[in-house]
């Protein structure tokens, strides 16, 4: 067995193990918060570059093509979503903080590790990749404005589009470019298939690197503040159980077979904590417990995605 072949089988442990270190390391070194922060873009993005490797560029064509699967994508997660995440919150007494922080996770698809944990569970990877820059730009646009409708224009008034361009571009825009050229490349020069070949084997070691940095930036944030965070935990695992059932439900209704059904499911549950993070570090100080909610929500997800898978 060779090491990248070993790396794929023991990849949920690994990526439990990440997870793990960091919360140790975020325990033992609050110090440790800052430098930890600084490196999820990098972090990220080299993941996803690694990630938008493994489609052609031709296959992804083809999926844009898809409409029944991308309608399907926006209409679960923009419209069947906000009525799921009003109903988990409407009656939970949660301070304005905690609420952001929440509504910010919740009404915000994945366009990252989503595609992970899809193709882990034999969901169709391309159609995700391509859905991924519609629903990155779909969120800029909903996201204020659902805000305002569930807390009014006081705490959507906080929330800023700057962030969310930059996470685009970062982790979005220049990975997909950087995949395409690298693409180009090894059509033509051997150099852009070593390149291909060793980040196929860094996936793996990415997805982990991508767990310990952002538990490890953000568990030294919870000191003394356990108890707002606990109670977020029902409501993220109610989440993860009701869109279990959307999903499958939106994919009969719109006639996917299987791949396409399962990548379907895995977007209406998986959420978009990793690039939102940004944006709730930005907020005032009042909402300084709002980081650790979103994280919270990524902790959730991953027990929930291994039961998925």
């Amino acid at each position: 067995m060779s090491a990248v072949e070993a790396l794929e089988r023991h990849q949920i442990g690994i990526y439990l193990g990440g997870l793990a270190a960091g919360a140790a390391v975020g325990l033992a070194w609050s110090g440790t918060s800052h430098p930890l922060e600084v490196s999820i873009y990098p972090v990220l993005g080299a993941l996803l570059y690694a990630t938008f490797l493994q489609v052609p560029f031709t296959k992804i064509a083809a999926a844009f093509r898809d409409t029944r699967f991308l309608v399907s994508v926006l209409v679960l997660n923009f419209m069947i979503v906000p009525l799921v995440v009003a109903a988990l919150t409407v009656f939970v007494p949660l301070s304005q903080a905690v609420l952001l922080g929440v509504l910010m996770t919740l009404l915000t698809p994945c366009i990252d590790y989503v595609i992970v944990f899809s193709g882990l569970a034999g969901g169709d990877g391309q159609r995700l990749i391509a859905a991924s820059p519609l629903l990155m730009l779909a969120q800029m646009i909903a996201l204020p404005v659902l805000l305002w409708l569930f807390v009014g224009s006081e705490l959507a008034d906080i929330v800023e589009v700057g962030p969310f361009l930059e996470a685009f571009g970062v982790l979005i825009v220049l990975p997909l470019a950087l995949a395409w050229a690298t693409e180009a490349l090894a059509a033509r020069h051997r150099a852009g298939q070593v390149i291909t070949g060793a980040m196929t084997a860094a996936m793996v070691p990415l997805m982990a690197a991508t767990l310990f940095v952002v538990v490890g930036s953000q568990v030294p944030k919870l000191e003394g503040r356990f108890d707002e965070v606990v109670t977020v935990v029902p409501i993220y695992a109610g989440f993860l159980v009701v869109m279990a059932v959307l999903g499958v439900g939106a994919a009969r209704v719109a006639g996917l077979e299987t791949r396409r059904a399962r990548a379907l499911v895995f977007s209406g549950a998986t959420r978009n904590s990793l690039v939102v993070l940004p944006l709730a570090l930005a907020l005032p100080a009042a909402y300084a417990i709002t980081p650790a909610i979103v994280v919270t929500q990524t902790l959730v997800e991953l027990v929930g995605m291994l039961v998925y898978i």
